[in-house]
């Protein structure tokens, strides 16, 4: 290795380190006691991580957040890719005006939609549902619009050789289409799971029963436990947080190499 290329490594490296070195403090924090971490003192323990599956359901809200996250994230991205393809590979009345109109909701902020969303739910008895927290995020524009413009640099000559072979519109999205934008869907697959996995204000508005809990809710009733008055329990809060975050990382390690692909193909295109 080159000197140089020594050097860009090394100094990668330092700023990796310092990247993740609040996530890293947080880990080391996580395995302390409450006394040992307001007296200085490093007492190794297994306990919060026992405390916040245990005594606190964390286990329960890691389910219910793989749950509504999985799900938002799969029929998202399909109701999304079919969308993208008719908006690139068709031609139909009000085609442009409809497609404005998807990308016209990226300019609306989330939290508008909060009450219309609140008050459509309850009419039909959604709310403290699965059904409640997974359908109103459903609906993407972002994912249509990136996965229109990736299938729009996608030759149309493989969509005409399939059809003269016999395919339909549909085979042709998912035997042709599908493969070779994989990469985009599993970048943007991506986004949407963590997007809906760090979600808080929707879950908190829409679910009322604690068995519903998404993380995110469960993570921020642990600042109500005090082991002492005025004193926040932080190492259990930082064992709640490491279990918050290992599903994204290990998400994010899954679809990295398609990740990476994805943005810079879509950047070449």
């Amino acid at each position: 290795m080159k000197p140089d290329s020594r050097l860009l490594a090394g100094l990668a490296l330092i700023a990796g380190l310092l990247f993740l070195s609040p996530v890293l403090y947080s880990i080391f924090m996580s395995f302390q006691t409450v006394d040992g971490y307001y007296t200085g003192n490093f007492e190794f323990t297994l306990e919060n991580y026992e405390l916040a599956i245990g005594q606190y359901n964390f286990a329960r809200y890691l389910l219910n957040s793989i749950v509504v996250s999985g799900s938002v994230t799969v029929i998202a991205l399909t109701v999304s890719t079919m969308a993208a393809f008719a908006f690139a590979r068709f031609r139909f009345p009000g085609g442009h005006l409809l497609f404005a109109a998807v990308v016209a909701t990226l300019m609306i902020p989330s939290h508008i939609s909060l009450i219309p969303n609140y008050l459509t739910l309850a009419r039909v008895g959604l709310l403290d549902t699965y059904a409640g927290l997974i359908l109103p995020a459903i609906s993407n524009g972002f994912a249509a619009f990136f996965l229109r413009q990736y299938i729009r640099g996608i030759p149309v000559a493989l969509d005409e050789a399939a059809y003269m072979d016999g395919a339909t519109p549909l085979k042709v999205l998912w035997r042709v289409i599908v493969p070779i934008a994989r990469p985009a869907i599993f970048s943007m697959g991506l986004f949407i799971f963590i997007t809906e996995w760090n979600n808080y204000i929707w879950p908190l508005v829409a679910v009322g029963d604690e068995d519903l809990y998404t993380l995110q809710i469960g993570l921020a009733r642990l600042y109500r436990v005090n082991p002492s008055e005025d004193a926040v329990n932080w190492p259990l809060v930082m064992a709640a947080s490491t279990i918050t975050i290992l599903p994204v990382l290990l998400g994010f390690i899954f679809v990295e190499r398609h990740l990476v692909r994805g943005i810079t193909m879509g950047a070449v295109k």
